[in-house]
C-alpha cells in the first residue's frame, strides 16, 4: 500500500504526532497470563481494595488458580458460558479471571437487571454456571428453569471486609438489605465452598486470541 493511498483509507493518520506510530506491536498474552506477570514481579503490590480490605496481586492470583480449580471440578471447560451477575466485589474479579484462564466465555450481567432481561441473557449466551449475590439468589433460582444454568455459586458483600467491619456487618447487614439468607437448593454454592474445592493445580490451557473472550450485552 502506498504512502498516499494508506492515508486516502485512513486520513486521521496525518493527524498523529511525529512520534506517534501508525501500528502498534501486540504481546500475543491473554489476560490471566499478565495477572500470573504481574503478580511474579509485584507479589505484594495492592492489587484490589474493598471497603478497607486488601488483596495482594499474590492473593489474587492464588485466588484466581483456586477458581480455576473450582471451575474445572464443577465441569466447566473451554467454550461453556459462565455469567457474572455481580456488583464491583472482590470474588467478581477473580471469578472473571478464572472463567478466562479456562478458556470459557465470561458472560457479563448488570444486577440493576430484571427478570425478563436477565432470562433473555442467561439462555442467549447458554450459560451453564451463574456467580451472583447472596440477595439475588433467589430470583435466581427462580429462574433457572427458563435458563440452561445448571450451578450458582453466590457471594456476599460480607465475604471480604477488615476488622471490625467484617464484626458489625452481620449484626447491621440484614436490616439495611446488604444481605440475604439462602434457602439451601440444588448446586447452590457460597463462594468461599466453593474456592476450598479447588484444590488441584489448575487445568493448563491456553487461550488463543481468536477464542471468545466474553459475550457484553450492553456497555
Amino acid at each position: 500500500m502506498t504512502t498516499s493511498r494508506m492515508y486516502q483509507d485512513r486520513p486521521w493518520l496525518t493527524k498523529y504526532d511525529a512520534d506517534v506510530k501508525e501500528n502498534l506491536s501486540y504481546e500475543a498474552r491473554c489476560m490471566p497470563e499478565f495477572l500470573k506477570q504481574t503478580s511474579a514481579r509485584f507479589p505484594d503490590r495492592m492489587a484490589l481494595l474493598f471497603q478497607g480490605y486488601k488483596i495482594t496481586y499474590r492473593k489474587l492470583d492464588q485466588m484466581v488458580d483456586q477458581c480455576t480449580s473450582a471451575l474445572s471440578n464443577a465441569g466447566i471447560k473451554k467454550g461453556d458460558s459462565v455469567a457474572i451477575l455481580l456488583p464491583n466485589l472482590i470474588p467478581c474479579v477473580a471469578a472473571y479471571y478464572a472463567v478466562l484462564k479456562i478458556g470459557a466465555i465470561g458472560v457479563m450481567n448488570n444486577p440493576l437487571y430484571s427478570d425478563r432481561e436477565l432470562e433473555h441473557q442467561l439462555y442467549d449466551s447458554q450459560s451453564v454456571m451463574l456467580f451472583t449475590l447472596d440477595l439475588l439468589v433467589k430470583r435466581m433460582v427462580a429462574l433457572r428453569s427458563k435458563t440452561r444454568v445448571k450451578q450458582i455459586i453466590y457471594t456476599s458483600i460480607g465475604d471480604y471486609l477488615p476488622f471490625p467491619k467484617n464484626v458489625l456487618f452481620p449484626l447491621v447487614a440484614p436490616k439495611k438489605g446488604l444481605s440475604a439468607k439462602v434457602t439451601p437448593a440444588p448446586d447452590v454454592h457460597p463462594w468461599k465452598a466453593f474456592l476450598k474445592s479447588g484444590t488441584e493445580p489448575p487445568p493448563k490451557v491456553t487461550p488463543a486470541f481468536e477464542d471468545t473472550a466474553m459475550f457484553q450485552y450492553t456497555g
